[in-house]
């Protein structure tokens, strides 16, 4: 009498089907969960989008002003003949901008948590008329002399605490870290 000792070959693919759904729901739930390129992506953009527009005010000798919402952002600028800040219409690059569902801003100005509105702040729009106002002033100030209002900004998903901060130094040095406080 003979003893069979190997697998047939049922019970091979079957252990090939079982490893290859842990698999995928591994690498699915890693997917979900442990993307952190989303919230990157979104702090360069707007770290760039903050260069441009201080590069641009000093150039132009303009004012800008970027407001901060819990879903997106907005730059604006600032008339002097008028005294009064103004939606930015036409500039493709300081364009308002809503970042992906599912992500947040929190935004600390001087070590304060600031409230952020859910939706940019009202305009008081008759037939072209773009004027913010009177007692609209933007978060965060981005000078023509090249100064840029000293801030925190993180960026965050709820859902797995994954948080990407966007800081602005006093010196005037933009740095992003992450959720483990290492510089990118």
């Amino acid at each position: 009498m003979r003893a069979n000792w190997g697998f047939t070959l049922i019970e091979l693919l079957v252990v090939a089907v079982i490893i290859t759904l842990i698999s995928a729901v591994a690498l699915l739930s890693l997917g979900v969960l442990g993307d952190d390129r989303n919230l990157q992506r979104e702090v360069r953009r707007l770290s760039s989008l903050i260069e441009l527009a201080n590069d641009e005010a000093a150039i132009q000798g303009r004012d800008y002003g970027l407001e901060i919402m819990q879903s997106g952002y907005r730059f604006v600028e600032f008339d002097p003949w008028l005294n009064q800040w103004y939606e930015m219409i036409g500039d493709d690059f300081l364009r308002p901008r809503q970042i992906e569902e599912g992500l947040e801003f929190e935004l600390f100005i001087e070590d304060h948590r600031v409230l952020l509105d859910a939706n940019a702040a009202e305009t008081d729009r008759e037939e072209n008329e773009r004027a913010l106002t009177d007692d609209y002033i933007p978060h965060i100030l981005i000078m023509s002399s090249g100064d840029v209002s000293p801030f925190e900004l993180r960026l965050s998903r709820p859902s797995d605490r994954a948080a990407v901060t966007l800081t602005m130094s006093l010196a005037g040095k933009l740095e992003i870290q992450g959720n483990d406080q290492e510089p990118f």
